[in-house]
């Protein structure tokens, strides 16, 4: 691995080369953990459809989680940007502490709720039947939070500091990992004890612990550590601290509250005794993980470039560098979304479930591509909202989209079901009222710095 001796330039250029340098290689980390995902859902469908459904649930629980160590993520990526536009370079090694200390603190608190929290919630609403595997796989799949969101913090400093491109070895490490101990857990393979439901969960736990530590040798390896004099002191720093709760907060209730709703949806999906329903609308899960692996990166580029410009005080080029990010994205969004619907069938046919189940879930795939395609353009533009720092707005436009979305999902699943492609058109709903209002607040032009 190569040694970085000088600190280089960090202020972003508004081009395509610049857009892609950072991209390309959060896409290719972004699609490990999906691989994962899918793996675990592919393994998981071998073993049995209500294992496959079930997945669904728990998959959705812990990416509440998940997303809240995102939100967490990208308000410490905002801050490490700003900082990197004015040249300020000193202050990497404290917010990088502060980050780690915050994120921790957040890990025992979501292991806590998981463990005495979260059996209140769902056992009155899961499926008898279901409950107890639900529950037992999420006390075990909990424990990889403290190493998700340290993994999260290194991932940050990564994008940040413009070395995005050495995020890929940490991920295939875990990728790999994973694959192997779900072949050997899940059915007991090669003298391996067959954990069944539960051995997903304890293949994607030792999965993130050694992502964790790749992503910390990466750092020493590369010479990073010791360039920006990383790791060396976590005593609180209040200044810093206070800005990463400011940015933070209300970024991860947005999050939080984004894919709590997911979990409900898939709760009234349970509610409907259908357990193709449920194992459809996991691969739909898988489809949003796979061609969102695009519209993840960029909108995380859309981040890192609006606070990047504005540290540089280059507030007329915030417009132009989103438009161009949303262009490139929406490309690659269509070669993936042209991909499964013309083989749907070898898609659906990775889960072994046979020809109805296929033929049952085409039409969802359908409607689940055009949402994705306006997910592309809603979600660069608020994470443009992001970089400026202004993530009140966020919550405030996630909490509009949230209430309609929640309102729409009511009645076209619970009081008024017409079929599961109709009940999926609600992320139609979600996505449009996202974009809508943040594209319109970056044009009026309020984020501006006085």
């Amino acid at each position: 691995m190569e040694s970085t001796a000088a600190i280089k330039d960090l202020k972003v250029k508004v081009t395509n080369k610049q857009i892609l340098s950072i991209a390309l290689p959060i896409t290719l980390a972004i699609l490990i953990p999906q691989i994962n995902m899918l793996t675990n859902s592919i393994f998981l469908g071998d073993l049995s459809i209500e294992a496959l459904g079930n997945a669904g649930i728990t998959g959705v629980f812990y990416l509440i989680f998940a997303v809240a160590g995102n939100g967490l993520n990208n308000a410490v990526q905002t801050i490490f940007s700003r900082y990197a536009g004015s040249d300020n370079h000193d202050a990497f090694k404290i917010i990088l502490a502060q980050g780690i200390r915050i994120c921790l603190q957040y890990a025992v608190a979501g292991i806590l709720i998981t463990w005495f929290i979260a059996p209140l919630i769902l056992e009155p609403v899961a499926d008898t039947h279901s409950y107890t595997q639900q529950i037992n796989f999420l006390k075990i799949r909990i424990f990889g939070l403290p190493f998700l969101f340290l993994f999260q913090m290194g991932n940050a400093f990564l994008v940040s500091s413009l070395n995005s491109r050495y995020l890929m070895i940490a991920f295939v490490f875990e990728a790999l990992v994973n694959i192997a101990l779900d072949f050997l857990l899940i059915k007991g393979r090669y003298g391996f004890p067959a954990m069944g439901f539960n051995g997903a969960a304890v293949a994607s736990v030792i999965a993130e612990i050694v992502g964790c530590i790749v992503v910390l040798l990466v750092i020493y390896r590369t010479g990073l550590q010791k360039q920006y004099g990383l790791l060396k002191s976590f005593a609180y720093d209040k200044v810093i601290s206070k800005s990463i709760f400011k940015v933070s907060v209300p970024l991860m209730l947005q999050y939080v509250i984004s894919v709590t709703t997911w979990l409900i949806f898939f709760m009234l999906i349970e509610s409907l005794h259908n357990d193709a329903y449920k194992a459809i609308s996991n691969i739909m899960r898988n489809v949003f993980g796979l061609a969102g692996i695009f519209v993840w990166a960029f909108a995380s580029t859309s981040n890192v470039m609006v606070s990047n410009l504005l540290g540089q005080k280059r507030e007329d080029l915030v417009l132009t560098a989103i438009n161009k990010i949303v262009k490139l994205c929406m490309v690659l969004c269509i070669f993936i979304c042209l991909l499964v619907n013309l083989l749907p069938g070898v898609f659906f046919g990775m889960f072994s479930q046979g020809e109805d189940f296929v033929q049952q879930g085409i039409p969802v795939l359908r409607v689940v591509s055009v949402d994705l395609l306006l997910m592309c353009l809603a979600n660069i533009w608020l994470n443009g909202v992001t970089g400026t720092g202004k993530t009140k707005m966020n919550l405030m436009i996630e909490l509009v989209a949230i209430t309609l979305y929640m309102l729409y999902t009511w009645v076209f699943v619970k009081m008024h079901f017409i079929s599961l492609a109709f009940a999926w058109t609600n992320e139609f709903v979600y996505w449009s009222v996202i974009f809508g209002m943040a594209y319109f607040y970056m044009r009026s032009g309020k984020w501006k710095i006085k």
